[in-house]
């Protein structure tokens, strides 16, 4: 059966001849006739079988009539990530270039101006990630009343992902009369349960088992350890087979570090993440595309829907976490026909990770053998590098000294060490070591009969001997006026105002008071 047999418009049969394809893949032959037919579809086929073109082509013939409104999309395509949106937009472009059909591609990273004309000016196609669409929504800039046709693709990943609420409330939004498709490599419960509530009696075509790989694809598995992981990467990328590649981590940071050690190596090596970005992830794709760099270090981001024609080998640096994260992985190479060689590294922590992969699969992946790095292949630099940047330095150098350093530098070495230790030591061992160091000379005590420094002030009163308020509350004047005298220490008698002497004291004062 050629693209002829389909009932495509000869328009499109001709892009399609430019673009280099004259056959249709499994997918393609059941797909197309029944969205050309206007049916609801479930399509299941491992990656890299031609999903995105098996609903791109019907679309542009039956948008080819009518004409769009202002902020009104004719029809919707939801894609997990940027990189896979902009690859249906290429698709759009490649095989649309003899219609007349507007287009717009709503991404995050990049900003809302271009964006908000295109919306204005009304488009047939919208190709769009759930959290853009919706800020887009939100913003008052779209209508989804207008969407005929809606496509989910890539449905699994967009449940790995958390975007399910946001396609379910995208889908209660859209012409409940419209065409839905949806596309996926797996097929989980949970997008059962949202292809039943939100299609109508969806025609189910599945051209291989669920999350099997593809035959052209060859795997096998490398054992290794964890230290000799990136030696046994180099070795293999080193082969003369190996003429472009993506390398896939789990980490984020991984990539970076990786991509940064292989560039150390002589590699032409690019690094593709969700921390970088847009324009910057976009660049790197194109220059993969054009060979100015034939290693793509990469994490998840990566592993979904990106067709990049001419990807000879896939390597999986780490086993991932996900068995349907292998099938995708190792679907960048083997596509459209080609065959392609897809690589694991493990080690004996990816036990369980590995069995699950082979459960899904349903079948073993052959073992390519045990590879041993040599110590001396790992420069010095490299091995700083691999040491985390907070690690001690005793840490970073556990095998013993510098060869060639001095006794002193050694010393030098040791001592912040010491000092950790000492920090990191029990109290009463400190406390102990306190006691047992030798103490300084105390101070010689003055003799007793020698003034002290603070004689002055012990005839001082105290706080206790200080006078206080008399009974009646009043004010103490003998405190207001100065030091209280005591007349009774004195040796002459008091003399009162008035009197001089004792013969001028009146009688009656000097009589006594008992008979």
């Amino acid at each position: 059966m050629s693209f002829a047999d389909l009932h495509l418009s000869d328009e499109l049969l001709r892009a399609v001849t430019d673009s280099g394809y004259n056959d249709p893949t499994p997918i393609q032959r059941q797909a197309i006739p029944h969205v050309l037919m206007g049916r609801d579809i479930i399509g299941v086929a491992q990656t890299g079988t031609g999903k995105t073109a098996s609903f791109v082509l019907p679309m542009i013939d039956i948008l080819a009539s009518g004409r769009s409104r202002a902020r009104m999309p004719r029809s919707l395509i939801i894609a997990p990530t940027r990189e896979l949106a902009d690859q249906v937009a290429e698709n759009f472009v490649k095989y649309g270039k003899y219609h007349k059909l507007t287009m717009a591609l709503l991404i995050g990273g990049v900003g809302f101006g271009d964006q908000d004309k295109a919306l204005a000016k009304g488009v047939d196609v919208l190709i769009a990630t759930p959290g853009r669409l919706m800020d887009q929504f939100e913003r008052g800039k779209i209508l989804l009343s207008g969407v005929d046709i809606l496509v989910i693709d890539e449905a699994d990943r967009m449940l790995d992902m958390g975007f399910i609420p946001d396609v379910e409330k995208i889908c209660s939004k859209i012409n409940p009369n419209r065409q839905t498709l949806l596309f996926s490599a797996t097929m989980p419960p949970p997008i059962k349960k949202l292809a039943d509530r939100f299609m109508r009696e969806p025609r189910v075509i599945e051209v291989a088992r669920p999350a099997s790989t593809n035959a052209s694809i060859t795997q096998s598995l490398v054992e290794t350890t964890s230290r000799g992981k990136r030696e046994t990467l180099r070795k293999l990328l080193g082969d003369e087979a190996v003429q472009s590649a993506i390398v896939f981590c789990n980490r984020k940071r991984e990539v970076k570090e990786l991509a940064d050690s292989l560039k150390r190596s002589g590699f032409r090596v690019g690094q593709i993440h969700g921390d970088m970005e847009q324009p910057e992830r976009m660049a790197t794709l194109e220059r993969f595309k054009k060979d100015e760099i034939n290693i793509l270090v990469a994490s998840d981001v990566a592993a979904r829907g990106l067709d990049i024609k001419g990807v000879s080998h896939v390597f999986n640096f780490d086993t991932p976490h996900h068995a349907e994260d292998y099938v995708h992985r190792i679907g960048r190479t083997g596509r459209a026909g080609r065959t392609g060689t897809a690589v694991t590294l493990v080690t004996s922590e990816d036990a369980e990770n590995l069995a699950e992969i082979e459960k899904l699969i349903g079948q073993k992946i052959p073992r390519a053998g045990k590879t041993a790095p040599t110590p001396a292949a790992e420069a010095p630099a490299e091995a700083e590098a691999a040491a985390p940047e907070t690690a001690p330095r005793s840490a970073r150098r556990r095998g013993g000294s510098r060869r060639g350093a001095a006794p002193r530098e050694e010393a030098a070495e040791a001592a912040p060490v010491a000092k950790e230790q000492a920090e990191e030591s029990p109290r009463e061992e400190r406390v102990a070591a306190r006691e047992e160091a030798p103490r300084e000379p105390r101070r010689a005590e003055p003799r007793r009969d020698e003034p002290r420094r603070d004689e002055a002030r012990r005839d001082e009163p105290r706080h206790d001997e200080r006078p206080r308020r008399d009974e009646r509350g009043g004010r103490d004047r003998d405190r207001d006026r100065g030091p209280r005298r005591d007349y009774r220490e004195r040796d002459e008698p008091a003399i009162g105002p008035g009197f001089g002497s004792d013969d001028a004291i009146p009688a009656f004062l000097r009589q006594s008071t008992r008979d």
